[in-house]
């Protein structure tokens, strides 16, 4: 089974790139497409996301990133009742039914950033100090501690924000989109880079998109 999702489908620059990559990527493309265009359907394309990641992270033995992947799904399903389920003055003017596109407020966006930088910066000081002073040996060191945990919890920051229908969350997806291409080009990696550039468009596009279903129901 292991060999199966690990088969090598083409190389790019030397790098080669499987089949539970380029699954992953698609199902992540899909979904981040599908939300920017207001499809509640990105939700059923993001549970096989989820678990897309969860065995890719469970094979390639990184277990931080795979722990995530509850809590993703968590947000999933509290994203695709939110948007189906709205609360008086929270439907949508074109979609009965439907949660609309919102805002949040300049003290919010204060909260927010707040929120993210601290949950970094413990998150980050805990993995620097594994497999460096605790479980030596066990855990391989991280060598960018809280630059990866920084991005992550923006992952989970713009998750929860879309699941809510934020505007702002797309203002999170580029961030991370623009962190994770900078780092997988000095790793040198070929694959994801063009990925990465994928989602950044999708993210400009829906940035643009939600501010205008935002403006027809302010």
């Amino acid at each position: 089974m292991m060999e199966f999702w690990n088969t090598i489908l083409f190389e790019l620059g030397g790098k080669p790139v499987l089949l539970i990559d380029l699954l992953s990527a698609l199902f992540g493309l899909t979904t981040v497409f599908l939300a920017g265009r207001n499809n509640k359907y990105n939700f059923y394309v993001g549970y096989m996301y989820t678990a897309l990641l969860f065995f890719m992270f469970w094979q390639k033995h990184l277990y931080a990133n795979l722990i995530l992947q509850p809590i993703s799904l968590g947000i999933n399903i509290l994203g695709q009742y939110r948007w189906s389920h709205p609360k008086k003055g929270e439907e949508s003017a074109q979609k009965s039914g439907e949660l609309k596109v919102s805002m949040l407020n300049w003290s919010q966006r204060g909260m927010v950033v707040g929120a993210v930088l601290v949950l970094a910066l413990v998150w980050g000081w805990f993995m620097s100090m594994m497999g460096t002073r605790w479980f030596v040996g066990y855990f391989p060191a991280n060598p960018l501690p809280y630059l990866d945990c920084c991005v992550t919890v923006l992952i989970l920051t713009a998750q929860l924000l879309s699941a809510m229908k934020k505007w702002d969350c797309w203002i999170a997806w580029l961030f991370v989109n623009i962190a994770n291409l900078t780092l997988y080009l000095k790793a040198g990696l070929v694959f994801m880079p063009i990925v990465s550039c994928l989602y950044l468009v999708n993210g400009v596009w829906s940035l643009f998109s939600w501010y205008r279903l935002y403006r027809r129901n302010a």
